[in-house]
Formats: structure tokens, C-alpha cells, sequence
């Protein structure tokens, strides 16, 4: 795409995007008045409704099904994601912070040269209204987009599900160690959400992938956590190999997705 025609479309989806961020309201009332003051529009919605902010400013690219179909997405140079699908690429958990991260701005790298396709919506909020109502503004979109989300289909692969059938009772529903039979083990759970914190910030997936297995645990260990490898396979009459690791996977994914990181 040459400059002119780059420069051309950002100016189309900028008074795309202008037009649609307008309430109903406020353009009837830009009809009616003449004067140049009258005439500005009212960019922010006075509602902090989840959906409300979602269909105002994330539905004219992701679509009102949050699906990735809205009216501006042919026009853009990557196709929006489709929404719904966040939590079960995150192993059945939806990651609310690396979505906030996200639409705040400061979970992605912006480009150097020229503005991001996705506005960068935590600066472009406080333009317009205080920080305590950009807070919550946000608050409320993620957790609406965390209701649109649509659950996995494939046997075996929620991990979310995975974790509170057979991890919870130790783990607890939130994995931080505090789960109804915890108070019975010799050595209370660890807080399983601080994985990435306590590795440099790095998830290390193939040493929980083994911790969960526990196939390859040293024999004059004692280990309370069952040796869930064995466990799955001969459970449901018998699980294959590959199933086997597909549960665990998804157990490690869910795991990632529930990491309390720094930011």
C-alpha cells in the first residue's frame, strides 16, 4: 500500500469511526443547531454499561457479536479477532488482565511510524472524562466481553473445567492454594497463579506440563498431588496417550491464563 493511499484510508476510518462514536442523540442535535460550538459532537456515552461502550466503540470493527464482522473491518489491513474466542485459546479462562492490558494500551507494542489500527482507548477515554470513570468504563467492557465468550466444544480440552473437576479441592477455584482440603495436606498448595512472577516472568509451561504429569517424579519422593498422567489415562475407559496430553495442556493453558503478572 503506497503512503497517499495508506494516509487515504486512515482518513476514511477516521471519519468512519467519528461518525459512528456520536450518539443518536447527538447528531440529531448537530442537525438542529447552526453555531460552530453547538455543532461538536459528544464523543463519550454517558453510560459505563459494558455493552453499551462495546457497541460504541468496538463493534463498528469486531461487530455487535463481537465476532469480528463489524461494518469498518473490511477496510482494515488486519481483520479483527473474533472476541468470543479469547478464553478457550487461554485453556478455558478468560484473560481479563492481558485484556485490559490491551485496550488500555499497555499490553502491546504501538507502532513506530503512523497510529495503530485499534485505538489506544485508556489515553483516548481521559481526554474526555475523569481517570475514576476510565477505570470503570473499562472495568465494565472486559468483564462484558468475558460474558460473550463461547465455550469450548472439544472433549478434554476446557481447561478451565479440567482444573476445577480435579485441581480445585487442593488448589482451590482460583488456584491460589486455598481449596477445601488444603487445610488436610502435610504441605499446604503452592499459589499457582505466581508461576510467572517467580520465573522472570516467564511461564515455564514444560515444568508444570511434568509437575501435572508426575510420571517422571522421582521414586523416594512423596508426593501427595496425584500423579495425574496416570490418572487420566486410565480414567473414561481409558485414555489415549494423545488424550492424555491434551488434558494436561489444557490444564498448563488455563494455568498461563490465570498468572498474576506484573505490569
Amino acid at each position: 500500500m503506497t503512503q497517499r493511499s495508506g494516509s487515504f484510508l486512515a482518513g476514511v476510518l477516521a471519519l468512519v469511526l467519528a461518525n459512528l462514536l456520536v450518539p443518536a442523540g447527538a447528531r440529531a442535535q448537530v442537525a438542529s443547531n447552526d453555531t460552530p460550538r453547538q455543532r461538536a459532537p459528544r464523543i463519550l456515552n454517558e453510560s459505563l454499561a459494558g455493552r453499551d461502550s462495546f457497541e460504541l466503540y468496538c463493534a463498528p470493527c469486531h461487530g455487535a457479536d463481537a465476532r469480528g464482522n463489524g461494518p469498518v473491518a473490511p477496510a482494515l489491513k488486519t481483520a479483527p479477532p473474533d472476541l468470543t474466542q479469547l478464553s478457550r485459546r487461554n485453556g478455558g479462562a478468560f484473560p481479563a488482565d492481558r485484556v485490559r492490558a490491551y485496550v488500555t494500551g499497555t499490553g502491546r507494542t504501538l507502532p513506530s511510524h503512523g497510529p495503530a489500527e485499534m485505538p489506544v482507548w485508556g489515553p483516548t477515554f481521559r481526554v474526555f472524562e475523569a481517570d475514576v470513570r476510565v477505570q470503570e468504563r473499562i472495568k465494565n467492557l472486559v468483564e462484558y466481553l468475558a460474558s460473550q465468550q463461547r465455550p469450548s466444544s472439544a472433549p478434554g480440552s476446557d481447561g478451565a473445567k479440567l482444573f476445577a473437576d480435579n485441581c480445585a479441592s487442593c488448589h482451590g477455584a482460583t488456584g491460589t492454594g486455598n481449596g477445601p482440603l488444603a487445610d488436610r495436606l502435610r504441605q499446604r498448595p503452592p499459589d499457582l497463579t505466581l508461576y510467572t512472577s517467580r520465573n522472570g516472568g516467564v511461564f515455564p509451561s514444560e515444568r508444570v506440563a511434568r509437575i501435572i504429569d508426575g510420571r517422571d517424579v522421582p521414586s523416594h519422593r512423596d508426593r501427595e498431588m496425584p500423579v495425574w498422567g496416570n490418572a487420566f489415562r486410565s480414567s473414561a475407559g481409558g485414555l489415549s496417550p494423545e488424550a492424555v496430553k491434551a488434558r494436561i495442556a489444557a490444564i498448563v493453558a488455563f494455568l498461563d491464563a490465570i498468572q498474576r503478572r506484573n505490569s
